[in-house]
């Protein structure tokens, strides 16, 4: 697990670093300056000739640090300074004397001469307002150049919060970010500025993160591991949950059948279909591990019995919008004290009755939302939720008490009083109907073997993500279909077991 704060999230960290731990800001600064130099080591370009373009805040004092450290390692390197001298803060003044005493060339205007590298040092965390003027005139001017391109701590010109453009943004090749990389530069467009990011260390408490749910999160690597839900040896298929999947109109077998086959993939103990009685035979070859039940018409007292006999449900893959199905999805909100996953056309209906939203007063739900349907739940545009959409998701589970995932290609779970999860798995390859009917089936059959309903939004986002990347693997980026997702899920969860059994 790693944190993606934004910009005030990490200037707090930096704060209670040097206020309550004691280690000096310059302190701070100068272990920045190395780890960005050494990063650009790593990176195998050449530092022959190094241009650093400072503005007046930290983020300029750690650019004329790593100047002078570029120096001292016998690179050439200079300084375009492009702040001001009465915005200077006390370490970038210093900084900047330090570095004159040197004799480091620091001028003003546009040098004529080429550079190997520039690094971007003119902003950092802290912008809020769009990049005009003659700022604006520097970043287009940085980016115009031939040079490898490196952003100290975050490419100027992007929101640390949104990912946002203030205008115009630095465009880099190479981001180092300082002790965490920032939410900003995994959220689009901001990571299409931050090229490979790579993330230093340089001493800041990122701990009180820990007690601040504003702060999102993500997972990576070897977490995998330690995430999956326990198989005991003394078990049986009852013991990892009974799934009812209230899904399939007539004609759409595909959605119940890519949704059951997940939460079985996923660990689900017995998986039931109820679905449209035009899909019980394609569903019986398909899937004849599943139990089918079906419906003609509206039958409320078949739906109350199988709402009984489940431990969890999933309502809304391919479910239709006749009157048949919103008065199956209504009657199941009204009625249902077990989890809940409710998702696409299920979601549809219930953007048209948004006070069984309520529903999540009695029981742990879960809306899994793309763009558009997150439009229809809010009454927001898409533009709006994609402006801020941490503030939406903020404003929405705090007035619906549901964990949301809001699916686009950076995915968000999100509960009130929670961390949020961003994944940063997953492809373009994914981008294929019936993608998110394997979603709802990796997160219902992770539920139903899960008390921890969000950790298993959170967890199954993931691992279709990461299904999807072993896909892509296998298939090509073109060529995957969403039953290739299950696939690669099922290659997920084995690696992780045999890296248990190591």
């Amino acid at each position: 697990m790693r944190y993606l704060p934004d910009g005030d999230q990490m200037k707090n960290a930096d704060t209670h670093t040097i206020r309550q731990i004691g280690i000096p800001s310059l302190v701070l600064m100068e272990r920045a300056a190395l780890k960005i130099v050494e990063s650009i080591e790593q990176a195998d370009v050449s530092l022959s000739d190094t241009l650093v373009v400072c503005g007046s805040g930290n983020n300029g004092g750690d650019g004329f640090a790593a100047a002078r450290i570029l120096v001292e390692k016998g690179y050439r390197a200079s300084v375009l300074f492009v702040g001001k001298e009465t915005s200077l803060s006390e370490e970038c003044r210093l900084q900047k004397k330090i570095a004159e005493n040197l004799g480091i060339p620091v001028f003003t205007t546009y040098p004529g001469e080429e550079y190997t590298v520039i690094i971007d040092a003119v902003f950092g965390v802290g912008l809020s307002r769009d990049v005009t003027g003659h700022y604006a005139e520097v970043i287009d001017w940085m980016n115009a150049q031939e040079a490898f391109k490196v952003a100290a701590d975050i490419p100027s010109g992007i929101c640390s919060r949104t990912g946002r453009v203030f205008g115009t943004a630095f465009r880099a090749d190479l981001t180092v970010a300082i002790a965490c990389e920032k939410l900003g530069c995994v959220l689009y467009p901001g990571k299409n500025y931050a090229g490979k990011t790579v993330t230093v260390p340089i001493g800041i408490d990122t701990e009180l993160f820990r007690a601040d749910p504003a702060v999102c999160f993500t997972w990576e690597g070897k977490d995998m591991e330690k995430l999956l839900p326990e198989r005991r040896a003394d078990s049986h298929k009852g013991s990892y949950g009974r799934v009812l999947m209230i899904t399939g109109s007539p004609g759409m077998a595909g959605a119940a059948y890519l949704s059951a086959k997940a939460a079985y993939a996923v660990g689900a103990g017995l998986v039931q279909v109820y679905t449209s009685e035009e899909n019980r035979q394609i569903l019986q070859q398909l899937l004849p591990e599943a139990i089918i039940s079906c419906y003609s018409e509206y039958d409320e007292e078949k739906l109350e019995i199988l709402l009984e006999w489940a431990d969890v449900v999933c309502i809304g893959c391919g479910l239709g919008q006749s009157s048949t199905s919103e008065k199956i999805l209504c009657h199941t909100l009204e009625k249902i004290r077990k989890p809940c996953i409710i998702d696409a056309d299920g979601l549809n209906i219930l953007s048209r009755h948004r006070e069984l939203m309520d529903c999540g007063s009695r029981c742990p739900v879960i809306l899994t939302p793309h763009m558009k349907e997150m439009s229809r739940l809010t009454g927001k545009s898409v533009a709006e939720i994609r402006e801020d959409r941490m503030k939406v998701l903020d404003e929405f589970t705090e007035k619906h008490p549901v964990t949301c995932v809001l699916k686009d290609s950076r995915t968000v779970a999100a509960r009130h009083g929670f961390h949020k999860f961003v994944n940063l798995a997953g492809n373009s390859a994914m981008a294929k109907a019936g993608s998110g009917d394997v979603l709802a089936g990796v997160i219902t059959g992770l539920a139903a073997q899960e008390k921890d309903t969000f950790r298993s939004a959170a967890l199954g986002v993931w691992l279709h993500a990461c299904g999807g990347d072993e896909a892509r693997d296998e298939k090509g980026t073109y060529s995957v279909l969403a039953r290739d997702l299950i696939h690669g899920i099922q290659k997920c969860i084995k690696k992780a077991e045999e890296s248990i059994r190591k």
